[in-house]
């Protein structure tokens, strides 16, 4: 590309499309599941995350496109492009994964799944023995709740929900009436399981199993009495997920939201998958019903949801064929019995590194809080929670105690809105004072406040972090915490909670930057003294690792530093909308995305500042919704000795990683590192510092053993509940839950 004087910073060519970048981001997921070096259980969980993680693509992103494009805008983002050239691009390259992963599951996963004694039964296969006991089970637990729908004038196309399995059937013959309906729709409630056990006795192995679909596929005359289907195909709806909440013209957001809930299960219809042995005319018949086009239409060889496939991960017991058992580790100064969480903090800063290390010190902190009849105020920000979490529970005592507890609950946390409305109907009933946060503005940030009388003075205990307060996630994405009762840092928390809860300006902090205020303004503030360092011919460098980097303001101020000659290494697990590379803008940035077993989750900025390292994590990416339309937090580590932990746990393992490693070039691709005499991997070696391996039979090689795994993603959703955690914080809690959909 030209120098840097031949073309604007904020010109197009210099900026990746958004919604490109998450179709590569899927599809190092989805190379997760092809790569052989890894358990055969956990490729396949990778394939069901790559599927799920689409789903959510098309519910929010493609949905949001066809907007644009249906309402003849012609707005463009930093990368130029419009609605239709995106959606253009996005039908070619899901068209080629979508075929990848069908390909991967039928030439590949499959085959080796069944010479571990794991076999999906085809129709064809059945034996007489098989065939009717399906028989006996379609009766017995399907027939009586399935509701098969003839299409006439009197009974017109349903409403399909939305990722739901249903069956088009064409017709032979006339009903009991003297109907001849050519058309019928089955529908399969999500409470039925999409993948069907067989009995040992009557199966290969003890892992046999057979699908929903080719149960349903196989006996589907029987919803027919005395006509014939002639054809039977399987297919799935994505509608738009997004709530359309007016809250300016609401009285009650909770309300409102709750009424969105039911709209969204049949609103706009943006996919149509079906099988690849549908006939045309039969699925020309759908895309009309659903007012779609070709473009729209998916056609899959095998299940329209392999998503459904994950739940034999948890049925089948070999541990020979998953990653090896894992236990959290406990920070050394928390390895007491019966520990003082407020002594213990008074005595200096903590960081917790999940999921390496335990949570179990921040539900501590709430239970000896709940307890502790010098404690007088506990607040908390809620965005997903489940409502019989332990955490919950603690405050719901606390109230009970005739505390002062406040919960800020994120009612619109996207696909957790039902369960925070039950979080906040449980809170309210208990004495909690829950409030919704902020009008248009998602509380995002992540904080927890104990204000305790202490002799004369009141002293304020803080939990920040980079991620939720959820125990089940909290086994599986990499976040940090940070308790501490920094006196300035427990004011800033204290003047956000205000904001959160009452009106009045914006007021100034001390430590921290929030966002909508101070956030962007200081990442550009401190990127721009970089830039001056290094044009002055001072040593300057910026790391970070975020989730996602997309914010064109931001990206411009990491041109003009690379420009500057500063030093800019960037992780940067999902979308990235900065060019790296390019000669005379961006050669001083390298960009890289680490996948693993753990999903990466942490936000961490560090800055050279003249030889000051300045070190913040923060619940913000470097996003445009996160740092200018959301309430954010980002806090300094100022503990000298935690400043070099936090690095040495969350940057420069990653900066060394080489085998969960893709390198982002200048043309958009990614390319995976290959080691070559040293392997490097940032998970495992912070799994054997910060916890404890255990062995397994057949094992997989050290090069490879926790390369990668499950990196699930926050479109899938989390079970609905939590298991409480010992209130003793050096007790270990293994084998964590993981989350299904």
């Amino acid at each position: 590309m030209s120098e840097s004087n031949e073309i604007s910073l904020n010109h197009p060519s210099l900026y990746l499309n958004r919604d490109l970048s998450i179709i590569q981001f899927n599809r190092r997921v989805f190379e997760m599941a092809a790569d052989p070096t890894l358990p055969l259980l956990e490729r396949l969980r990778f394939l069901c995350i790559s599927s799920t993680n689409m789903d959510e693509f098309f519910e929010v992103r493609v949905a949001m496109q066809k907007h644009f494009k249906n309402s003849g805008s012609l707005r463009t983002a930093a990368d130029g492009l419009t609605a239709s050239e995106i959606l253009s691009q996005v039908r070619e390259r899901v068209d080629d994964l979508v075929t990848e992963q069908y390909q991967l599951l039928n030439n590949d996963l499959l085959p080796s799944l069944a010479k571990q004694g794991i076999h999906f039964l085809p129709r064809a296969s059945w034996s007489e023995q098989q065939q009717e006991w399906i028989r006996n089970f379609f009766r017995r637990e399907l027939l009586p709740v399935l509701t098969p729908i003839g299409l006439d004038p009197a009974h017109p196309f349903p409403n399909v929900l939305t990722k739901i399995l249903n069956f088009i059937v064409e017709l032979d013959g006339k009903d009991a009436f003297g109907r001849n309906s050519q058309y019928a729709i089955v529908q399969a409630p999500r409470s039925l399981k999409r993948i069907v056990h067989l009995p040992p006795e009557i199966s290969r192995s003890e892992n046999c199993y057979v699908f929903l679909s080719s149960i349903i596929h196989a006996h589907v005359d029987e919803f027919f009495p005395g006509m014939s289907a002639k054809a039977c195909h399987q297919f799935r709806i994505t509608r738009n997920s997004e709530l359309l909440v007016d809250d300016l013209e609401k009285g009650d957001l909770k309300q409102a939201v709750a009424g969105e809930l039911l709209e969204r299960r049949f609103s706009q219809a943006i996919r149509l998958e079906v099988s690849k042995q549908c006939p045309a005319k039969l699925y020309n018949f759908l895309l009309k019903q659903f007012n779609l086009t070709t473009d729209d239409l998916y056609r899959v060889d095998g299940p329209v949801n392999l998503y459904r496939l994950s739940a034999v991960y948890d049925d089948v017991m070999r541990d020979d064929l998953k990653f090896p058992h894992y236990e959290q580790g406990v920070p050394q100064r928390l390895q007491v019995e019966n520990p003082d969480i407020f002594n213990l903090i008074k005595e200096g800063d903590i960081l917790l590194h999940h999921p390496y290390q335990r949570f179990s010190p921040v539900i501590e902190l709430l239970n000896q809080a709940a307890s502790d009849p010098n404690v007088l105020v506990i607040k908390q920000t809620m965005y997903r929670v489940v409502p019989d979490s332990p955490l919950v529970e603690a405050l719901i005592r606390a109230a009970r105690a005739n505390k002062e507890v406040v919960a800020v609950i994120e009612l619109m946390a996207r696909f957790n809105e039902e369960e925070n409305i039950a979080l906040a109907n449980r809170l309210s009933e208990a004495g909690v004072q829950v409030v919704y946060g902020v009008v248009g503005y998602k509380t995002h940030g992540k904080m927890l406040m104990v204000v305790r009388r202490e002799g004369k003075k009141l002293t304020r205990y803080v939990h920040l972090g980079t991620g939720n307060y959820h125990t089940i996630t909290s086994r599986f994405y990499t976040d940090f915490g940070l308790i501490t009762a920094h006196p300035d840092i427990g004011e800033d928390v204290h003047k956000l909670f205000q904001q959160l809860t009452g009106l009045g300006k914006a007021m100034r902090l001390k430590a921290m930057l929030s966002a909508p205020f101070t956030l962007h303004s200081g990442l550009i503030e401190r990127i721009n003294l970089e830039a001056e360092q290094a044009r002055l011919g001072e040593p300057a460098r910026i790391r970070a690792k975020v989730n996602g980097l997309e914010e064109p303001k931001i990206i411009e101020a990491l041109y003009r530093a690379s420009q500057a000659g500063v030093k800019i290494d960037l992780v940067v697990r999902g979308i990235c909308c900065l060019r790296p590379g390019i000669k005379g803008v961006s050669e001083n940035i390298k960009v890289r995305s680490v996948l693993g077993r753990f999903l990466e989750h942490t936000r961490i900025y560090c800055f050279h500042n003249r030889g000051e390292i300045e070190l913040f994590c923060a619940s913000a990416d470097w996003m445009n919704r996160n740092l200018l339309g959301r309430v954010e937090t980002c806090f300094p580590i100022l503990d000298p000795s935690l400043k070099k932990e936090l690095i040495g746990q969350g940057l420069t393992p990653y900066l060394n990683d080489n085998t969960g490693t893709w390198k982002l070039n200048a043309d958009g691709s990614y390319h995976r590192l290959q080691g070559r005499s040293r392997f490097v991997n940032a998970q495992q070696s912070l799994m054997q510092k910060l916890g404890r391996i255990s062995k397994v039979e057949h094992e997989p090689s050290l090069q490879h053993e926790q390369n990668n795994a499950k990196t699930e993603m926050p479109n899938i959703e989390e079970k609905n509940t939590e298991k409480a955690e010992s209130p003793t914080i050096k007790e270990n809690n293994s084998n964590p839950a993981e989350p299904t959909k």
